[in-house]
């Protein structure tokens, strides 16, 4: 007679937020898998379900509530985490029928929850797989050739419009050898771009003293400048470079040091500072630094070391005393920055946050007159950058490659080097061949521009 084995219980999960929310659920689900869960694509087939919430704005608190309600009517057996994870009170006094609530990277009690929820069939035959320790990386939820690589967690500035600290604490950076064993196994696996994720990646390190860990028998410090330079000299299972793209960057001196390690092709020319404002005044009531003058002089002198550096940037509008002057100030010197890709964010109260207490509040309507005004001028420096580009041959990672149409042609969309998965532009290719496949690095001809987006072809051999 066959042994019948026991089916694994299957887990879903809803992931909200950043890309450092999504990181935390792979950590989580990886986990999971090695217990023996399987995961479910749908609400019908899971066991329990999990929804990782964004606290950050009261928006996005709505939106998680929103979720956590669909799997509650779509499931009924619900687990929550992450950062509205700290408004347990909330949660509840909404969904009463939540079987539990963690707060952010709360792992381990995330992990606990379920093994409550829905226990493990535990058999010799099929547990097998190694428990995961806390610095490798499973299961993904991005595409197989980009991947999200953590350095540390909170931050330790205070910004007036900010919960970040309150929701995930202070800085607590990631050991450097965890942290390049990570990048190295997910670029031997075939991720071809290591996109660099924290809340602060310049103070990296900071809180450990940058202490140096071996790595390769050669000590290397817990800093963004020595993360930079191990990470740039990565190569995949081909001997190719990936990509390694740097996010959220606050513009410390010794950034300028990463500068001539683009130009040298070991990082991909990409910074992602959050800027947020460029009047004084308003950077002074966000508790934020005030030194914009000096960043464009330092603008200047990374585009002199690395002419094809693409600056991203994101900015709020609308922020309590904010006045006319004020946002004009800021129109101007975008005017004079010239940023690549820019985001705009009217200003949201988020309870817990000492700007929600400022008084002068700008009124609803001018928030959007402004936004309107800020998307504008930012779309017209766009499209004079991207038009700029027509003509020239750049690298492209392909994301999607298109079905053949009636013609038998197959198009394609990728991104340059100037572009983030799902925040920036993308590049669209006609006429692609059959060996193109999602994680190519082609070289494009660009043929056309719009504010947002180029248009191109591969160049053939």
């Amino acid at each position: 007679m066959a042994l019948e084995l026991p089916s694994a219980p299957k887990v879903g999960m809803v992931s909200l937020g950043c890309p450092k929310a999504l990181v935390d659920s792979e950590r989580i689900l990886t986990r999971l898998r090695a217990d023996g869960y399987s995961m479910s694509p749908n609400y019908q087939g899971a066991d329990v379900v999990l929804v990782n919430t964004c606290g950050f704005l009261d928006s996005a608190k709505e939106e998680s509530l929103a979720a956590i309600g669909e799997a509650i009517a779509e499931n009924g057996r619900v687990i929550v985490t992450g950062c509205m994870g700290n408004e347990a009170d909330v949660i509840r006094a909404r969904f009463p029928d939540v079987l539990a609530v963690t707060g952010a990277h709360q792992y381990e009690a995330v992990v606990d929850a379920v093994h409550q929820a829905a226990p493990p069939e535990l058999s010799p035959y099929l547990d097998l797989i190694p428990q995961a320790a806390a610095d490798e990386r499973g299961i993904k939820l991005t595409p197989r050739h980009y991947s999200y690589l953590k350095i540390s967690e909170g931050c330790n500035h205070a910004c007036a419009f900010c919960i970040i600290p309150q929701l995930r604490g202070k800085l607590a950076s990631r050991r450097i050898d965890a942290v390049l064993r990570e990048a190295e196994k997910l670029v031997a696996s075939g991720t071809r771009e290591l996109l660099v994720i924290s809340q602060d990646t310049s103070a990296y390190g900071v809180d450990i003293g940058h202490e140096p860990r071996d790595f390769h028998s050669h000590p290397v410090r817990a800093h963004m400048t020595d993360l930079a330079r191990e990470l740039g000299g990565l190569r995949a299972p081909d001997g190719q470079r990936p990509w390694v793209r740097l996010h959220y960057v606050y513009p410390y001196p010794h950034v300028d040091a990463v500068i001539p390690l683009m130009a040298e092709g070991l990082l991909t020319p990409y910074l992602d500072i959050p800027f947020q404002h460029a009047s004084p005044s308003v950077l002074r009531a966000m508790k934020r630094p005030a030194n914009e003058a000096k960043v464009l002089d330092r603008l200047r002198k990374w585009r002199e070391i690395c002419p094809d550096i693409a600056i991203r940037s994101s900015f709020v509008v609308g922020f309590p005393g904010e006045t006319e002057a004020d946002f004009q100030y800021l129109l101007d010197w975008l005017d004079e920055a010239q940023l690549d890709r820019v985001g705009a964010f009217r200003f949201e109260p988020v309870e817990g946050a000492t700007a929600s207490f400022l008084p002068d509040a700008v009124p609803e309507e001018v928030k959007e007159e402004r936004y309107a005004r800020i998307m504008e001028k930012t779309a017209a420096i766009s499209a004079a950058k991207l038009a700029a580009k027509v003509g020239r041959v750049l690298p492209v990672i392909i994301d999607e490659v298109g079905e053949p149409d009636e013609d038998g042609d197959i198009g394609a969309t990728g991104r340059s080097q100037a572009d983030a998965p799902e925040i920036d532009g993308a590049v669209y290719l006609r006429q692609v061949s059959g060996d193109v496949v999602p994680g190519s690095i082609v070289e494009v001809l660009i043929e056309d521009a719009d504010a947002h987006d180029l248009y191109g072809a591969v160049l053939t051999t």
